[in-house]
């Protein structure tokens, strides 16, 4: 119900937003608006509505895993390559059917930025930080960066951690800085 409620509250600021691109390129002939900062921004006026599905089977453990609280991915048992997102096949062994492995929780942060100006599927969310960190195992991992964020910065400690994403009520994981 709640998800409902989302998405129809984000299908009106679509509409609405539409509705003042129109207007928009009547009025100056080109659909460029300025962002929060003043810059330029070239909006398509060609609307793309789009659910897409791919199949899982093969990475299915990384969700069960994520329900379980974990997050897995995948290693060449042959070269020792750890893939993240997990994958089925190593594509320097040619090499099928990888070992499953669980990623360790603790990293660094690398790089990051903050994420002002949100696709529309986002645009219910406040600005938020998206980083890479370096896990121990050497792995690179992209999420968003929650938690302290006056601590925010490269080089901070992070954690990897599972959680429920809301409104959309569904498991992802987060770089946590405590």
């Amino acid at each position: 119900m709640i998800m409902m409620s989302v998405r129809d509250n984000l299908q009106k600021q679509i509409n609405e937003s539409i509705k003042q691109l129109d207007f928009l390129v009547k009025q100056t002939k080109l659909p460029i608006i300025q962002d929060k900062s003043g810059n330029p921004l070239w909006i398509d006026v060609r609307e793309l509505d789009l659910r897409y599905q791919m199949p899982i089977k093969k990475v299915q453990k990384f969700f069960n895993g994520l329900k379980e609280g974990k997050i897995l991915t995948t290693r060449c048992q042959k070269c020792g390559t750890i893939y993240f997102p997990p994958q089925d096949d190593c594509p320097q062994c040619k090499l099928s059917g990888l070992e499953w492995i669980e990623l360790p929780r603790e990293g660094k942060l690398i790089t990051y930025t903050k994420i002002y100006v949100k696709p529309p599927s986002f645009s219910h969310y406040q600005d938020y930080v998206v980083g890479i960190a370096k896990l121990d195992n050497g792995i690179n991992i992209t999420a968003w960066v929650v938690g302290n964020l006056e601590k925010l910065n490269v080089g901070a400690d992070v954690k990897l951690e599972v959680e429920e994403r809301e409104p959309e009520g569904y498991i992802t994981y987060y770089l946590k800085i405590e």
